[in-house]
């Protein structure tokens, strides 16, 4: 989670308005922004975020390419030995698709990303940026539930976005497997609560996901959504109504927002 705190013109200086993403990969939304940070972050490291040139140092050690599966067949192995955090940063460079993904017994075992994935420089430039972000700015990292935190310091000068995972589609980090948190029902009621919360406290939202997926409806997500505003992101669905006569053989993303 990210909470990002501006200055706006018009507004009481004792209200500090913030931008809070809830659900947050990259992290990447706010980084580059003027004002005050908190990050709340479920997936990230304080000594990643110190030491982004060790990565590089890494990658020479295991002598890591886009062709060398057995440097990487290396690294996987004594990562799941020592648990480097640097060392999960680098695999998740080089690995399949960039994902993480863990067995039964916790052991990394996302295969190799060969002629796809690697520690390039458009990644340690984005890597070296975020982090010196981060430096610049009042930062706190908490790993915890979204649920858990707590959001009633907001108001109606903050906005709070939220990307979570979608409730329609199965991934590695939302099956309940292999050490991660499922995301169900009970979450994706948890999270519409909070937004309803929010609403009622005058705070603006935003909230990405699906309606349709593969001939599946999210129904909880479609009657709660007819409280807000819809906004299509592929422009052709823009018109369409909740009878999306298309749905079985369409992905329809949207952004649902209370403004």
């Amino acid at each position: 989670m990210i909470i990002e705190y501006t200055t706006p013109v018009n507004v009481p200086p004792s209200c500090c308005p913030a931008a809070v993403e809830a659900h947050c990969g990259s992290s990447g939304r706010f980084q580059r922004r003027a004002g005050r940070l908190h990050h709340v972050l479920r997936a990230a490291e304080e000594d990643l975020l110190q030491h982004p040139d060790q990565t590089r140092e890494i990658s020479k050690k295991y002598e890591l390419s886009k062709q060398n599966q057995e440097g990487y067949l290396r690294l996987r192995e004594d990562y799941n030995n020592n648990k480097d955090i640097l060392s999960l940063f680098v695999l998740t460079c080089y690995s399949f698709n960039h994902q993480i993904r863990f067995n039964n017994s916790h052991q990394f075992n996302t295969p190799f990303g060969r002629d796809r994935s690697s520690y390039n420089q458009n990644i340690e430039k984005n890597l070296i940026e975020f982090c010196t972000a981060l430096r610049e700015k009042d930062i706190r990292l908490i790993s915890d539930d979204f649920s858990k935190v707590d959001l009633s310091s907001l108001g109606k000068y903050d906005i709070v976005y939220c990307d979570p995972p979608y409730l329609l589609s199965t991934a590695t980090y939302n099956d309940g497997k292999r050490g991660f948190k499922d995301w169900g029902l009970n979450e994706e009621n948890q999270l519409l609560n909070m937004l309803d919360k929010l609403n009622a406290n005058q705070v603006k939202f935003a909230v990405s996901n699906v309606l349709f997926h593969k001939g599946n409806t999210n129904e909880l997500l479609l009657q709660w959504a007819k409280n807000y505003n819809i906004n299509y992101l592929n422009m052709d669905y823009s018109n369409c109504s909740y009878q999306f006569k298309e749905k079985g053989a369409k992905t329809v993303e949207v952004l649902i927002t209370n403004y």
